[in-house]
């Protein structure tokens, strides 16, 4: 059965990026950086996000723990507030991850076309 849509379909590669057996990269990690860096707050990005703030702690932790150093700084609450704001490192993860992204869907377009037209 096949469902029609009115609206274009959209077709892109997310990378996943295993390093060793300690660190995996992918869409969700970089989305939460990039979301830490543009509301400078894991809460709210979590929110923006749609995931529970243990959660989106949890994809920090487990980065942190892989690359050995922190991705995200934080300051405690108070009266000035608290907040997150990427180190250079998760600065770096998600520009090298966007330059990848950007990469693979530019070589790949001959194929992401034939698979997209798949959906037609």
């Amino acid at each position: 059965m096949k469902i029609s849509t009115t609206r274009p379909l959209a077709i892109l590669v997310r990378p996943r990026i295993y390093i060793g057996e300690g660190i995996a990269i992918g869409p969700g990690k970089i989305d939460l950086l990039r979301q830490i860096g543009h509301t400078r707050s894991i809460a709210a990005a979590a929110r923006v996000l749609g995931v529970p703030y243990k959660r989106a702690w949890l994809l920090i932790v487990s980065l942190n723990e892989g690359f050995g150093q922190p991705v995200i700084e934080t300051a405690s609450g108070g009266k000035g507030g608290g907040g997150a704001t990427l180190t250079t490192l998760g600065q770096q993860l998600v520009i090298c991850y966007d330059a990848l992204e950007r990469r693979l869907n530019a070589e790949a377009t001959q194929e992401l076309e034939a698979i997209r037209r798949l959906a037609d």
